[in-house]
């Protein structure tokens, strides 16, 4: 039906009959003649109707926004005057000699040229993803995904699919369920991750896997996830931690090299207790100047209690954020908001210090603490944050999980509202996570519980897990995890005492787990892994501000497909076959 794609109609074919097909993006009639905006996936092209052309010219004077349409005309170079360059096609426009209606478009529900809501965007995607700044994101994925099939095909992975229907695995979120009709009261789930199969398919003997594979977690959503989402999942055997950093650093360098002409470079590494030390986060923006600076040895002796009491407490942590320039930028009811805004994250409060005239010594500072710091204390200070003319100081004293979250999130915003942040692309390896991670229910695995620690046996393990590091692995581009993965356990007594630390007995291990333990006795090869979010870094590459821009048909925020309205009720027969009876809701009243 068609012999070129709108977009591709050139200067080249000048004085050559085409054949598109497409929508109408736009119709202008200009006394007579009549110019329409014709486009498909490729691109926009202006077409002309002239009254010379009677056939076309009367059929185009019904055309409308979002008639699907076919023209059969010449093309001709557009006058000096009249070349569009911001048009890949603005030096041509095609002479329509021939208008076929191939479809007809109701009035469009909705308008694209005002304001839109989301829930409007997803209600009618099929509209919304014509759109050319849509259909760009969908095909650029669609080209992230062909480089990482060519990539991984010449790196010797094999593309090989796991179950969708399997058994719920402890992988940090709710599963989703799906009941059995053959095995009534039993329910498959749906894989959070392949982790389970691609480590059995290490024992197989497939020593280099990769799957572009759909996941799923129900869980709170936000502008970052989905309760289906697609991993590109990475195993392998015989391979330690630094080499398959060293592989899929290279896919992700080839990947914006190729698509986005940009050299990312070698990725820095950094251990999990300095970027939180330093950034308050285990995903550090290195486009962001500011960090955090431990303080508390030089407050420990003051008596502002505010500061004394953490600084004196091991689990306790003061910090100090420096502002360059701040001072003058930031008024107190900036102040005020970022006080408001860091109790978000459990502080108490945020303590402030304007360095305006450090030659003045304490004449030049100003601070509602600033009485309460000696000059023993207040000269130090200044210097271990290199503190300067026009600065501000920002303060964190409490538990140093309180402190770390709380700073780590002002960083963020205040260089998101002052324009601190750097332009371009800071990639970086966070490395050497904790094993465990404490909480008042217990300890819990930071990463999955089939990640393996560094250097120790099992019974050491057991005996100290809170100090055992594991060895995994977190890829990190501009303050945003992409990529995370370790080496795996590959021996059966050390995963049995992981389970153990976790609160999972010998006997719910062999319930949930017992095929994989049994595996692991027959000569389980070393293996490590990595996967990527494709969503996020798609989301990352094209510049969204959110992954629904980057997925064909998302979910909302409350886990629903607007379009399908998904979810729905089954019905009784369903429900019977499946032996299931759905509790009445109760009416809020």
């Amino acid at each position: 039906m068609r012999s070129h794609y709108c977009g591709q109609v050139n200067e080249t074919l000048v004085g050559e009959t085409v054949t598109l097909a497409g929508w109408v993006n736009r119709r202008r009639d200009l006394g007579g003649v009549i110019f329409i905006d014709m486009r498909d996936r490729d691109g926009i092209v202006q077409v002309v109707f002239d009254p010379e052309q009677s056939a076309a010219i009367d059929k185009a004077d019904s055309l409308r926004q979002e008639f699907c349409i076919q023209i059969e005309g010449k093309v001709l170079a557009r006058p000096e005057g009249q070349i569009n360059s911001d048009m890949k096609t603005g030096k041509i426009e095609v002479l329509a000699q021939q208008l076929t209606i191939l479809n007809r478009s109701n009035a469009l529900p909705i308008d694209f040229n005002s304001e839109v809501s989301e829930e409007q965007r997803l209600r009618f995607r099929y509209l919304d993803l014509r759109r050319p700044v849509m259909n760009d994101k969908i095909r650029f994925r669609a080209k992230v995904t062909s480089f990482v099939r060519r990539f991984l095909d010449g790196q010797d992975f094999l593309d090989i699919e796991t179950p969708m229907l399997t058994r719920a695995t402890p992988e940090g979120a709710r599963d989703y369920l799906v009941p059995s009709r053959t095995h009534k009261g039993k329910f498959f789930a749906l894989p959070q991750s392949p982790q389970l199969f691609k480590q059995l398919l290490m024992m197989s003997g497939f020593d280099r896997y990769y799957q572009i594979v759909k996941c799923f977690r129900d869980e709170d959503l936000r502008a970052d996830r989905q309760p289906e989402f697609t991993q590109i999942d990475i195993e392998t055997s015989f391979m330690s931690a630094e080499q398959v950093r060293e592989v899929t650093e290279k896919l992700v360098r080839e990947l914006f090299q190729e698509l986005l002409n940009v050299d990312l470079g070698d990725f820095p590494s950094m251990p999990y207790s300095e970027a939180m030390s330093r950034y308050g986060s285990d995903k550090p923006d290195l486009r962001n100047p500011l960090e955090l600076v431990d303080v508390a040895d030089i407050l420990k002796d003051v008596e502002f209690k505010v500061f004394a009491g953490p600084a004196n407490d091991a689990k306790g942590r003061v910090a100090a954020i420096k502002v360059p320039g701040g001072a003058a930028k930031l008024s107190r009811k900036n102040i005020d908001d970022y006080a408001k805004f860091v109790e978000i994250y459990g502080a108490k409060g945020l303590a402030w210090l304007k360095v305006n005239d450090i030659a003045q010594g304490r004449d030049g500072l100003q601070s509602p603490i600033l009485k309460f710091l000696p000059d023993e204390a207040l000269t130090p200070l200044l210097e271990r944050v290199a503190a300067e003319d026009g600065d501000i100081l920002f303060f964190g004293a409490d538990s140093a999980i309180v402190v770390t979250e709380a700073l780590g999130a002002l960083r963020l915003k205040l260089g998101e509202d002052l324009e601190l942040n750097e332009n371009g692309w800071r990639p970086l390896w966070v490395v050497d996570f904790p094993m465990f991670e404490a909480t008042d229910e217990g300890l819990f695995a930071l990463h999955h519980p089939f990640t393996a620690p560094v250097g120790v046996t099992a019974d050491e393990l057991e005996a100290n897990p809170e100090a055992a590091i594991s060895n995994a692995y977190d890829m990190v581009l501009n303050g945003c995890e992409v990529g995370g993965g370790s080496v795996r356990i590959h021996d059966s007594a050390l995963q049995s005492a992981v389970f153990r630390i976790l609160g999972i007995s010998d006997e719910e291990a062999n319930e949930k787990f017992g095929f994989l333990l049994e595996a692991l006795k027959y000569g389980t090869p070393p293996h490590a892994g990595l996967a990527f979010g494709l969503d996020r870094l798609v989301m990352l590459m094209v510049g969204a501000q959110s992954i629904r821009d980057v997925i064909a048909f998302p979910k909302t925020t409350t886990a629903a497909c607007v379009l399908t309205d998904a979810p729905g009720y089954a019905n009784t027969q369903a429900l019977d076959e499946l032996g299931i009876a759905v509790k009445a809701l109760k009416e809020k009243g």
